[in-house]
């Protein structure tokens, strides 16, 4: 296990669970794990929004964390795991938490409770509860279009000086909230995009690094996106953005991770884009997108190739 807080920066892949037959196809997860543990990635999430962990059994999310430690461990790359977890009731999620606390990961990533919408002195109590509880680091995930209430600067402030608080992953719509944020955290507490079609103007604005379901594809492409501008080298960056940044729209272009299941199905690394009710495979329409996308890409690869 690492230290989270100075792990949490670069590009993280949120990690999406292979299915076959209704069970967690475990050979595909195997394959992703080599392939990606391969790529200029920073860390990986489990079973957050991308990996269905709602979706996902006890046993199921047990058995994905110890196969991916156990793959990295095989090849022997270290890439620090976080562990998404959700939930609407306090006291269950520290149930989640106790029941957790021995497996082989390095943090959680924890997003605000859905559906009850609780003010922020309840996002506030809820979030040092469950900090003071857990036996490893927190990252918060502030997504207010899934939850239905995002947490305001002055929440998360108060939560950054929690010590087993190390990060947030900000999904927040409000660019200006954002910016300020950054402008006035803490020092050390790290902010990864998780707005797939911003992360350009993120890292611009002083995000640590990103957590992308697109990086799924073309990983080295958004890696040197960061790398670029962290070299003071923006036109270098702005051009292996504009390389992918369609990518990001076209992978959301229906409910997600059904298209970039789709997408790794048809290139192998994958046995399946099977994803788990009420979340359905593409349409025929966003298929053939894809797969026109993908046909694109491997053609300008040989292109390359041949010189």
């Amino acid at each position: 296990m690492t230290d989270l807080r100075t792990q949490l920066r670069g590009l993280w892949l949120p990690l999406v669970t292979p299915f076959r037959d209704g069970e967690l196809d475990q050979p595909s997860l195997q394959r992703l794990v080599r392939h990606y543990a391969a790529r200029p990635i920073d860390g990986l999430v489990l079973a957050a929004t991308s990996g269905e962990g709602l979706a996902l059994e006890m046993t199921e999310l047990e058995r994905l964390v110890d196969t991916v430690r156990a793959e990295l461990a095989a090849i022997s790359r270290h890439l620090p795991l976080c562990l998404g977890l959700a939930g609407a009731a306090t006291h269950r999620l520290c149930g989640t938490l106790d029941d957790t606390a021995a497996w082989p990961i390095d943090g959680y990533l924890i997003s605000s409770p859905y559906y009850v919408r609780p003010s922020q002195r309840g996002l506030l109590d809820h979030f040092t509860r469950l900090a003071d509880h857990a036996s490893w680091p927190i990252v918060l995930y502030n997504i207010p279009y899934r939850s239905g209430v995002g947490l305001a600067n002055e929440t998360l402030l108060a939560l950054a000086e929690h010590p087993n608080i190390v990060g947030m992953k900000d999904c927040g719509t409000d660019r200006a909230q954002s910016v300020e944020f950054m402008r006035t955290r803490p020092a050390g507490f790290r902010v990864l995009t998780g707005e797939d079609a911003h992360y350009f103007d993120a890292l611009t604005d002083g995000a640590d690094g990103a957590i992308l379901l697109s990086a799924h594809v073309e990983t080295e492409s958004f890696a040197a996106v960061r790398t670029h501008l962290a070299a003071g080298e923006a036109e270098a960056a702005l051009a292996r953005w504009q390389s992918v940044a369609e990518l990001t729209r076209l992978l959301f272009a229906e409910p997600s991770p059904a298209p970039a299941k789709h997408w790794l199905a048809r290139i192998g690394l994958i046995d399946s884009a099977e994803v788990r009710l009420p979340m359905v495979s593409v349409g025929p329409e966003l298929a053939a997108r894809l797969d026109a996308e993908i046909a694109r890409r491997s053609r300008a690869r040989a292109t390359i190739a041949a010189g």
